[in-house]
């Protein structure tokens, strides 16, 4: 019998009243193991209603205060950074040590902004003109709301709460439906931390709750990481109903390899970037862009490496790679392999077919490896957002760059050089949000931002960092001049600072 979830609104968990439901399944044994409730309009009123009513003593609340709280929330996620690991591994389904390093890049925001009484500061000017004073502050918007995927159940929506709520706002989380449970828990864990009822609100739900988000007239703000229809639907409709909105999108990372390139580095990054979490990363690598004197050798390599790697259940400490999410993701995922074998790209490496022993009803696709493929090919073009790499040859650097910003989508890039001066030109020259030099995942740290261009965003605010503290926050400049002796009459001019 499987287990029933709740939203947890107020402080306190609740049970869903619309009377509709989701499953969740455990993917390594492709058996549904719980239920969650899907909010309906109405429930969505009464945690904004809830949001509203903490906000204005909240936003009081002085910073140091508040980043004391999240202080002890770090503490508590260190503490219980095992169980959150488990539900992670248990609903999503990647490996243990993928799981806890997706949870520490989360916990990295939560020490950034515990500095928020610094980051807060505003700036000030003396003397602007005779006896008058001018200077910025920075105030929170109210309640924001974040819409999260469900390839990072802890690390994306502490990309956004931590961050609004040190700024003084209150949130409302819409966690993906497939794998809610560990920020259920991080909210009881914000609550044990002494965050005050109505700050921090789950509400679970599938297009009917988020559509309600976007629509709702006292929700200030959203953010949202998902795929690019939908980024691009959340963008245009929060807009429509004058709501700031940050939308992270889709994307197709490509690593350039040049010839004189460390082949050894080469490979093991992009076993990784490439399979690493099963594919199912906004910044995993899905096109490899390799020169051809050196394009034989990595592929050589790759299939090589492709046959020690061990899939199976997250669970195992042996595993390197894990189930998809769903069943009906593997096999959307599938098909993009058969379609890639359809449009004439060589299948060097084929994952599909794989059962590891005792979880043969788990949703496994094994590591996919295409050389000969072409930007015409529907392989790709679209986000598969599984363990499919592509390997597109080109006759050298100029071409590699071609390649690359002709893609729609620009989240993130790599080059693979000893080059300084390659580097550099690629550095500048590449249109991507992120880019690594040796390094496959250029995930920025808390204190940079997280953001793509093209389209892999929409809106004008990348994630956390300062990028996320000024989304979240809304500028006020003050001037300021206290009159004394006789009071000057009325001025009907542009005033100006003599």
């Amino acid at each position: 019998m499987s287990i029933e979830l709740h939203h947890f609104i107020n402080g306190k968990k609740e049970k869903g009243d619309s009377g509709r439901f989701g499953d969740i399944y455990n993917p390594a044994l492709g058996e549904v193991q719980s239920r969650v409730p899907f909010a309906s309009r109405e429930e969505l009123d009464k945690t904004v209603n809830a949001a509203l009513s903490a906000f204005p003593d909240w936003a009081a609340t002085p910073p140091l205060k508040r980043a004391r709280i999240l202080f002890k929330f770090l503490e508590l996620l260190n503490e219980n950074a095992a169980s959150l690991v488990d539900l992670i591994v248990s609903e999503h389904g990647k490996v243990r040590e993928d799981a806890l390093g997706s949870l520490t890049r989360g916990k990295e925001v939560v020490e950034f902004v515990c500095g928020i009484p610094h980051l807060l500061k505003g700036e000030f000017s003396a003397d602007v003109g005779s006896r008058i004073d001018s200077w910025s502050l920075r105030q929170p918007l109210g309640v924001c709301a974040g819409i999260t995927p469900f390839n990072f159940p802890a690390m994306v929506p502490m990309w956004m709460f931590p961050v609004a709520i040190a700024c003084g706002n209150t949130f409302i989380i819409k966690p993906s439906e497939k794998d809610p449970s560990c920020m259920l828990r991080l909210a009881e864990l914000a609550s044990e931390a002494g965050l005050p009822p109505g700050v921090l609100n789950v509400l679970n739900g599938d297009k009917e709750a988020v559509d309600a988000i976007l629509e709702h007239p006292e929700i200030r703000a959203v953010s949202f990481v998902g795929s690019t229809p939908v980024a691009r639907h959340v963008y245009q409709e929060s807009c429509a109903h004058g709501k700031r909105v940050q939308a992270l999108a889709g994307a197709k990372n490509h690593l350039v390899v040049l010839p004189d390139a460390d082949l050894e580095q080469v490979t093991n990054a992009l076993m990784g970037a490439a399979y690493g979490s099963a594919g199912e990363r906004c910044m995993a690598i899905s096109v490899a862009v390799v020169v051809d004197s050196v394009a034989d050798e990595v592929v050589d390599r790759l299939k090589k490496a492709i046959t020690g790697l061990k899939v199976g259940a997250g669970t195992d400490p042996s595993s390197h790679m894990g189930p998809l999410v769903t069943g009906d993701h593997l096999t959307r995922v599938a098909g993009y392999v058969q379609t890639g074998v359809d449009e004439g790209a060589e299948l060097v490496a084929d994952g599909r077919g794989i059962k590891p022993e005792g979880f043969e009803q788990g949703f496994f696709l094994g590591a996919c490896l295409f050389d000969k493929v072409t930007p015409e090919m529907k392989i790709y073009r679209d986000e598969i957002f599984g363990p499919v790499l592509c390997i597109v040859r080109v006759p050298d650097f100029e071409s590699a760059l071609k390649i690359v910003n002709g893609n729609a989508y620009g989240n993130g890039t790599a080059v693979f050089t000893r080059d300084g001066d390659a580097a550099r030109e690629f550095s500048h020259r590449v249109q991507a949000g992120m880019v690594g030099i040796n390094v496959p995942i250029p995930v920025p740290m808390a204190f940079h931002s997280f953001g793509g261009w093209k389209d892999s965003i929409f809106g004008d605010h990348a994630v956390h960092g300062m990028e996320g503290i000024r989304f979240y926050t809304k500028l006020k400049t003050v001037t300021s001049r206290w009159p004394t002796g006789i009071r000057s009459g009325a001025e009907f001019v542009m005033p100006t600072m003599k």
